[in-house]
């Protein structure tokens, strides 16, 4: 008797520890999933409400189209992440994948490399005086 309850003093120590540390929503479900719907969690997937797509709209309408979407930072960082795993989907883990992947990460290093040092770049220019 005296063994269960330690147990059970130490679980809950653990949990009440764990929630401590815990940051509201990073890690968790988006809000709108729902398993019963939508089945096994995809991360690639958006699970808000669908809108109108970019491609589809008219000019008079972009706009209004940028103003009702959600800029917080969280939304931001779903929007790399879904990003990341749509990438990933089709590149790294497809049964036989090429070598995209590699030229894709070689191609982004360069331009970040690029941008970092182009203040060095732009003052190596040969400039010609007349």
């Amino acid at each position: 008797m005296a063994l269960r309850s330690v147990k059970t003093v130490a679980k809950n120590f653990q949990d009440r520890r764990a929630a401590s540390f815990k940051i509201s929503g990073i890690g968790d479900y988006p809000d709108e999933y729902n398993p019963k719907v939508h089945g096994p969690y995809d991360p690639a997937r958006f699970y808000g409400t669908p809108d109108k797509p970019f491609s589809q709209l008219k000019l008079c309408e972009v706009t209004n189209w940028v103003k009702c979407r959600n800029k917080s930072p969280k939304s931001i960082a779903g929007l790399f992440s879904r990003a990341y795993w749509r990438w990933s989907h089709q590149y790294v883990q497809p049964k036989r994948s090429t070598v995209a992947p590699l030229i894709h990460s070689i191609v982004g290093m360069m331009l970040i490399f690029y941008i970092i040092n182009y203040g060095k770049i732009i003052r190596g220019r040969n400039y010609k005086y007349h």
